[in-house]
């Protein structure tokens, strides 16, 4: 039977609302989910609200990819959109339009965050991603910085992501130095990953095995990948998926000194006469407001959500929202570009079952000045849909999209097609943010989150020359058709990053590099928001490693008696 995570199961401690806790945590993602088991662990109470459900193992054994990828109706993990609405604009010159056929910030509200629904790919930062600005120099018109802190200082807390949260890959010929193997050997290859290595040969690149947060075998108590084929977007039936739900909150919740609070909106953290935080103000599932008092808040629940709730936490102290004093609050948003080829092939490749990515090119990672842009990434070879998204956009761009032929098309690509994904870096823009709307409002009063963003002309020049190099791998492996996927500005993302950055100035970020808030003694924020720069397409493992390392100071402050 599937592992049974109901609340409670693991020994989760329930604290009444005016019981004043050490922690109150929003968000159990990524990050939250690792920094309350960090500080549960170190032996102080903590309460994580999240306003999502509590769902198990077995709640995700419905493979429903047309509510998941289509419909997003209220049972999908994201959430509703007439519930909480969002909106989006190019500029901030225009009224911001809002989202209906799906959501701008695309995040799962679940227990687990939005590591309960991601693909796995799990890459490491290098240490040139630290200090781009140093090697690079300016990059007028952006918000181009160094990070505050170096790969070395990260290295062990990334080693800490490898072994306890459970990553399964081997070292490729480009990876940044490593103290440690991988806990777990790769996820078995699939066809795309055999014609990937095929065409990345004849081309002279490196194919390697991928790294991905997804069980190659059974481990600390999980068990492995069964190959279901359902990863992306979707919650693990297995628990093979490394998410916080599976690993971080179980453990956290044993302490005894962790309780998982769901249903739980925040609304707004409130400070006294000294700009200290005192806790976070909440709504219930039913529309009831509460205070959970802490001595501390940590806020992880990404990097729209903690924009969000920081501008709505104005007050007279902090007139332009709390921590807010550099202006930088929901600003320097990055999503991080992305492109693809598509191709077909003879033979049937299978590709519908097991991960999405089991091979990747890291030849394009650094910027090449000879390029005439910022910019790199990787390339992976992969199953992007799943039947029912694969009928509404899978075929090629002058395929019917109705008819017989479009049937029997159907039917001669579904099986035999591939994709070349690339994942590629986003510039740090000031115009790009977010913001509150002020115009649309969610169920419970909050202002909507607005997005303002337009991809720099370097993002979308790198996002193209990644997608070229995809069709010659595609080529080169023997593609009976290769075409193109146009590259647009997005208008959309799951990766939130860069709204409260970090730094040592307090002038020119949000945090210090400890993810402290300049402004407010006793308030954290880590998730996403934290980033400096974008990292190269998959930010997860870096902000699952800036977790483990916040929460490792964050205790020693509490111990020392400096929050």
């Amino acid at each position: 039977m599937p592992l049974s995570l109901a609340p409670g199961r693991h020994g989760g401690v329930r604290y009444q609302r005016r019981q004043e806790v050490d922690f109150v945590i929003v968000g159990s993602g990524s990050a939250g989910g690792i920094l309350a088991r960090e500080l549960s662990v170190a032996g102080f109470s903590v309460v994580v609200l999240e306003q999502g459900l509590y769902r198990r193992a077995e709640d995700f054994e419905h493979h429903d990819d047309f509510a998941t990828m289509v419909k997003t109706p209220d049972r999908a993990l994201t959430g509703s959109l007439d519930d909480d609405p969002q909106t989006f604009r190019a500029s901030e010159h225009e009224v911001a339009a809002k989202a209906t056929g799906g959501p701008v910030a695309n995040y799962a509200r679940t227990v687990g965050g939005s590591s309960a629904h991601f693909t796995g790919n799990f890459w490491r930062l290098r240490p040139l991603d630290f200090k781009e600005r140093s090697l690079l120099g300016d990059i007028p018109g952006t918000g181009f910085a160094d990070w505050p802190i170096a790969y070395q200082e990260l290295e062990p807390y990334y080693t800490k992501v490898d072994w306890e949260i459970g990553v399964s890959g081997e070292p490729g010929p480009f990876d940044p130095p490593r103290s440690r193997p991988y806990p777990l050997p790769p996820l078995p290859v699939k066809s795309s990953g055999v014609l990937f290595e095929k065409g990345c040969r004849a081309l002279g690149l490196h194919p390697q095995a991928a790294p991905m947060a997804i069980l190659s075998r059974n481990y600390n108590g999980r068990r492995r990948c069964y190959h279901c084929g359902f990863c992306l977007g979707f919650g693990c039936e297995f628990g093979a998926k490394s998410s916080t739900l599976f690993t971080t909150i179980p453990e956290a919740e044993a302490t005894g000194r962790c309780e998982i609070r769901t249903g739980a909106t925040a609304c707004r953290v409130p400070t006294d006469d000294d700009g200290r935080v005192t806790g976070v103000a909440y709504f219930d599932s039913d529309g009831r407001e509460h205070l959970q008092r802490a001595r501390a808040v940590v806020l992880s629940a990404n990097g729209a959500e903690t924009s969000r709730l920081l501008l709505m936490s104005e007050s007279s102290r902090f007139p332009h929202g709390l921590a807010n004093s550099s202006g930088l609050v929901g600003k320097y948003l990055m999503f991080n570009g992305g492109s693809s080829a598509r191709a077909v092939f003879d033979e049937p490749l299978n590709e519908f079952k097991s991960v999405q990515v089991t091979r990747i090119a890291m030849d394009f990672y650094e910027t090449d000045p000879e390029r005439g842009f910022y910019g790199g990434g990787g390339i992976d070879g992969r199953w992007i849909d799943f039947p029912v998204t694969f009928g509404l956009g899978g075929l090629p761009p002058d395929a019917p999209r109705w008819g017989a032929r479009y049937k029997r098309m159907l039917g001669e690509y579904f099986n035999y097609t591939m994709d070349m994904t690339t994942h590629a870096t986003s510039l740090p823009v000031a115009s790009n943010n977010v913001t509150l709307d002020p115009t649309h409002k969610d169920v419970y009063g909050r202002p909507g989150i607005r997005i303002t963003y337009r991809d720099h002309d370097d993002d979308l020049a790198t996002m193209r020359f990644l997608r070229d190099r995809g069709a010659e791998v595609l080529e080169a492996a023997g593609a009976r058709r290769v075409w193109k996927q146009p590259v647009r500005p997005q208008t959309s993302t799951a990766h939130l990053l860069g709204t409260c950055r970090m730094g040592d100035d307090p002038a020119a970020s949000v945090v210090d590099r400890y993810h402290r808030a300049h402004d407010v003694p006793n308030l954290f924020i880590c998730d996403g928001s934290s980033m400096v720069s974008s990292s190269r397409g998959q930010p997860t493992m870096t902000i699952m490693a800036l977790a483990f390392r916040a929460g490792e100071h964050i205790a020693r402050f509490a111990s020392q008696g400096d929050i």
